[in-house]
C-alpha cells in the first residue's frame, strides 16, 4: 500500500514514467493506478486526441509499440492504457526493444492481470531501469480485515472487528469486490459512522447471527444448541453458505488453535502477533482452548481433512451437504 501511495504522489507531482507495467494476481490496485494515471495526466481538453485505450485481446505488441511513437496533438503527453494485457503474454517479450528506448512523450500503462512477467528475462530487467514495474500481490486473509480498516479510515469511517470479519468470510480476498460493498455502505451511511455487523446485514445482506464467523465462535465456546442452529441455517441455504467453504475456514481455525497450544507465551500481544489476529478476538482462542486440548485439536484437524474430500464430492455423491455438516459437528463436538 505504501508503494501504491507513493506511486500516486510522484504522478501527481509529475514525476512520470514512460511506462508503467501493473502486474500481478491482485487487480484492485492495478485498476486503481491506471485509473488515477487516465483520470489526471492529462486535462479533460488534452483526452480526445492523446489518450487511448486499447484492449490485449483485440492488439498485438506491434500494434502498442506502433501507437505509442507517435507524438501528441498541442498537449505534453500521449497516454496509452493497455488493458487486460496478460493477453498479450505470450508475445509481451517483444516489448523489449522499445522498452530501451521509449518514447519520452508517451505514458504507456500496461494492465497485466493475474500473471506476472517472468524476472529472468530481459524485458522485466529492461523496464526496471526504463519505467516503473509494479507486482499487485493478494493479500492473506488474515491481512484483509486490516486492510478494510485502513480503507475505511482513510474516509473518516470505522469499523467494528466482527464486522470486518464478517466481510472477509462472506467475500474472501478479492478486494475489488470488498470495496464495492465497502462503497454502497459509504453512500448509504453519514461519514463518521461505526460500520456495524447489523449495517453489513441490512445492507449487503450478509446474515450476522448465521454466518461461518458465529459458527466458528460457538464451536470454540462449545455452546452446542448456537452450533447446531447455524449447521440447520446452513443445510437450509446450502448456495449462499458453500461446505467446502465452511471445512476451510475451521480447518484455519484448528490449525491457529493448534499453534496457540504450542506457544510458551500466551500474552494477548504475543498471541495476536503469532496467529496473525486482531487482538479483539484473543479471548475466543483462550477460551477455545480451555474446551479442546491439544489431542482433541489435532483430532479435530484431521477430521476436516476427511470432511474437506468428503466436501468436495469424493466419497459422498449421495449425501446431501447439510447431513454431512452435521455429522461434521457432532465429531467435532464430542
Amino acid at each position: 500500500m505504501d508503494e501504491v501511495k507513493q506511486l500516486v504522489t510522484d504522478i501527481k507531482n509529475g514525476k512520470l514514467k514512460p511506462i508503467y507495467f501493473l502486474m500481478g494476481e491482485e487487480s484492485y490496485y492495478i485498476d486503481k493506478i491506471s485509473d488515477f494515471i487516465e483520470d489526471t495526466v492529462l486535462s479533460e481538453e488534452e483526452r480526445g486526441f492523446n489518450q487511448m485505450v486499447l484492449y490485449g485481446r483485440d492488439v498485438t505488441v506491434e500494434d502498442v509499440v506502433s501507437n505509442a511513437k507517435r507524438y501528441p496533438m498541442m498537449a505534453e503527453y500521449q497516454v496509452i492504457i493497455v488493458k487486460e494485457a496478460q493477453d498479450l503474454s505470450r508475445t509481451i517479450e517483444k516489448l523489449v526493444d522499445y522498452a530501451k528506448q521509449p518514447q519520452p512523450t508517451t505514458i504507456l500503462v500496461f494492465n497485466y492481470k493475474y500473471k506476472t512477467l517472468d524476472k529472468r528475462k530481459s524485458l522485466y530487467k529492461t523496464l526496471q531501469k526504463s519505467g516503473i514495474v509494479y507486482e499487485s500481490k493478494k493479500l492473506y486473509e488474515n491481512q484483509v480485515a486490516d486492510w478494510i480498516r485502513r480503507i475505511l479510515s482513510s474516509k473518516n469511517y470505522t469499523i467494528a472487528p466482527k464486522a470486518a470479519q464478517m466481510l472477509v468470510e462472506f467475500l474472501g480476498t478479492d478486494l475489488s469486490k470488498i470495496s464495492n460493498e465497502l462503497d454502497k455502505l459509504q453512500i448509504i451511511l453519514p461519514k463518521g459512522t461505526q460500520i456495524t455487523p447489523e449495517h453489513i446485514e441490512e445492507n449487503i445482506g450478509i446474515s450476522k447471527d448465521f454466518n461461518n464467523f458465529e459458527l466458528r465462535h460457538a464451536i470454540g465456546e462449545k455452546n452446542k444448541l448456537k452450533a447446531y442452529r447455524i449447521i440447520n441455517y446452513f443445510a437450509e441455504n446450502p448456495k449462499d453458505n458453500p461446505m467446502v467453504v465452511t471445512v476451510s475456514l475451521l480447518f484455519s481455525y484448528f490449525s491457529q488453535l493448534l499453534h496457540f497450544h504450542g506457544l510458551s507465551d500466551k500474552s494477548p500481544r504475543n498471541v495476536a502477533s503469532a496467529l496473525k489476529v486482531n487482538p479483539y478476538f484473543v479471548n475466543d482462542y483462550v477460551t477455545a482452548a480451555r474446551n479442546y486440548p491439544m489431542r482433541k485439536v489435532s483430532e479435530v484437524v484431521s477430521i476436516l481433512r476427511e470432511f474437506d474430500v468428503k466436501s468436495k464430492g469424493v466419497g459422498s455423491n449421495a449425501v446431501p451437504q447439510g447431513d454431512l455438516l452435521k455429522e461434521l459437528l457432532v465429531k467435532i463436538l464430542s
